[in-house]
């Protein structure tokens, strides 16, 4: 499995097939910021209720991907659904323009992607240790503003994403590229693409 940046989601990738997977960590940290700054009662039982799903996560960490996705199912999906039905019930009493408002709404529209770690158990909650892990490319790829010119910056970009994704794999940047580089001047197929990508190679 592999994952690629969406904008404001990860999107998991296995099997030729992509899911978007929104953070639960971003949809309660606008509860959190409304909490903060207006102490509004109805962020703090949004709180409560994404509170019990990090309880059930701290109770399955260690195990396998089927056994948390077996415990999720049991155990966090009624929890989910129920969130969604409170949700719901709040969109229809707050003004889409203030500033709760705007943040329910936003939930609302990801809603299928924060749901996503119910389907698989490799997805974690929140995405923050990916995002931590993918930042070095992003900060790499604005290095390339310095490449002179346009095609220049592409190219440098697109090395930095190759470079920094071999670290996170835990692979010699040089090997992999070398590796990768010979089997496509030996005529590797482009049907077999995903063998040579970073999480697949093998020295």
């Amino acid at each position: 499995m592999g994952w690629h940046g969406s904008g404001d989601g990860l999107q998991a990738t296995g099997g030729g097939e992509r899911h978007l997977a929104h953070c639960r960590a971003d949809a309660r940290r606008k509860l959190k910021e409304v909490f903060a700054r207006d102490g509004s009662d109805i962020a703090a039982g949004g709180l409560r209720r994404i509170a019990e799903f990090y309880t059930v996560e701290a109770d399955i960490r260690g195990v396998s991907s089927g056994q948390r996705l077996s415990a999720r199912q049991a155990r966090t999906a009624p929890l989910v659904a129920a969130f969604g039905e409170w949700l719901q019930v709040q969109r229809r009493k707050i003004s889409t323009k203030s500033r709760l408002g705007e943040k329910l709404v936003c939930i609302h529209t990801h809603w299928d992607g924060l749901q996503t770690f119910l389907q698989d158990g490799r997805v974690e909650i929140v995405s923050n240790r990916v995002e931590n892990l993918i930042r070095p490319i992003t900060l790499n790829r604005k290095n390339t503003l310095f490449a002179g010119h346009d095609e220049g910056g592409i190219a440098w970009g697109r090395i930095a994403s190759l470079i920094e994704t071999c670290k996170i794999n835990g692979i010699e940047p040089f090997v992999c590229l070398k590796a990768t580089l010979t089997a496509i001047a030996k005529g590797h197929p482009q049907s077999d693409i995903d063998d040579p990508l970073q999480w697949n190679f093998k020295p």
